[in-house]
């Protein structure tokens, strides 16, 4: 049994991630390490900002782990699951599930004064 972390998905939350998980290739093959423990260590990382290779060793392996992000951007899978979560979560707002307008801070991004004009 591995420790738990902080960043691990509740019961709640992985119930409602692997729902929209794309079923697997192989069907019944087993994995060597439980999607959900891959996924786990895919939060540690971006929560904690660690490097790949010091993932904790009590998660699957980091290249196991890296290999499974890194399949899940590519295919575009990141970003399906969040423009869920985010319609889920607007909709418990009581808001449109999809947002009508965006707001970008110009403030936020540095300029030189030639870039803007100025001399």
């Amino acid at each position: 049994m591995r420790k738990i972390y902080s960043t691990d998905l509740s019961d709640e939350e992985w119930t409602c991630l692997k729902t929209h998980l794309p079923a697997s290739k192989l069907p019944g093959k087993l994995r060597a390490h439980p999607l959900r423990e891959i996924f786990d260590a895919i939060f540690y990382v971006l929560k904690t900002g660690c490097q790949w290779r010091l993932l904790p060793g009590d998660f699957p392996p980091w290249q196991t782990v890296f290999y499974h992000f890194r399949k899940f951007r590519l295919s575009g899978l990141w970003h399906r699951i969040f423009t869920i979560l985010r319609a889920m979560e607007r909709k418990r707002n009581g808001k449109d599930p999809n947002p009508s307008a965006a707001i970008m801070d110009s403030q936020s991004i540095k300029t030189t004064e030639e870039s803007a004009g100025w001399k």
